[in-house]
């Protein structure tokens, strides 16, 4: 099981539903390029299509001949693409607040392929409009606790790591996924789409059209969930995708 987080995110958010998944699954959270611990080469594309590409790349290397690929935000656009491109090597795909289409990222990640932007984002990016995105993240409010916040602030101690988040927010393409729509249409493997409702990120219609155009995907909404719902309702998703992955849910 093979697990990829999104962007203003690392390995770390996962940290709350390793421990359950593991008493089943062989489970590998990654750190995408330009992320958390990996490498932060500036010159390089971090397109989706491009993180499609390197986890393909990884996987081989590791010789894993077939896995779980289980998503969050931008991760389930390289999800949707790994789909499309090697769907041989999965077993299934879990979407949880993921983009889609031309829909997302938001706008202002958006707003960062604006050279001036990205120059005052570089300038004023601190700890405490930091917490304001996190907090609007997340539906339960309590679980912005300062530990949380250590994480998410960690790659942005360094001036490389404001410089990989940029670097990374200019990467993102609208195009990569519009051009897989028609593709995603003909997936077979089983897909799961998680929604947090209380996802003010991320748009509803995101979920309802993935669900409407992936044949025989199952769709699962949680109203006690924001964009980061891994904070909110970690033992909720450990049992929807166990549940589902057993084969004994399949329904909107």
């Amino acid at each position: 099981m093979l697990l990829i987080h999104g962007i203003t995110t690392y390995s770390f958010i996962w940290r709350n539903l390793v421990d359950s998944l593991s008493n089943i699954y062989d489970v590998i959270c990654v750190d995408l390029m330009g992320c958390g611990d990996s490498d932060i080469p500036l010159n390089v594309s971090c397109s989706l299509k491009q993180h499609s590409k390197l986890l393909n790349e990884f996987i081989t290397k590791l010789d894993i001949k077939k896995f779980h690929f289980i998503s969050h935000d931008v991760g389930g656009g390289i999800g949707q693409i790994f789909a499309v491109n090697y769907p041989d090597k999965l077993f299934s795909l879990v979407l949880i607040n993921s983009v889609g289409y031309d829909f997302g990222p938001v706008r202002p990640i958006l707003a960062m392929h604006t050279p001036i932007i990205r120059q005052l984002a570089m300038a004023t990016l601190d700890s405490g409009i930091f917490k304001l995105i996190v907090n609007r993240g997340v539906y339960n409010k309590k679980h912005v606790t300062e530990e949380l916040m250590s994480y998410f602030w960690k790659p942005m101690k360094t001036q490389k790591g404001r410089k990989a988040f940029l670097h990374f927010a200019k990467c993102l393409n609208k195009k990569n996924l519009k051009d897989i729509a028609e593709d995603l249409k003909k997936i077979t493997l089983p897909v799961l789409i998680i929604r947090g409702d209380g996802d003010i990120y991320l748009d509803s219609s995101i979920c309802k059209k993935l669900h409407d155009e992936i044949q025989g995907s199952t769709l699962l909404r949680i109203p006690t969930g924001g964009h980061f719902i891994q904070e909110d309702e970690p033992e909720m998703i450990v049992h929807h995708i166990k549940t589902f992955l057993s084969g004994k849910v399949n329904v909107c």
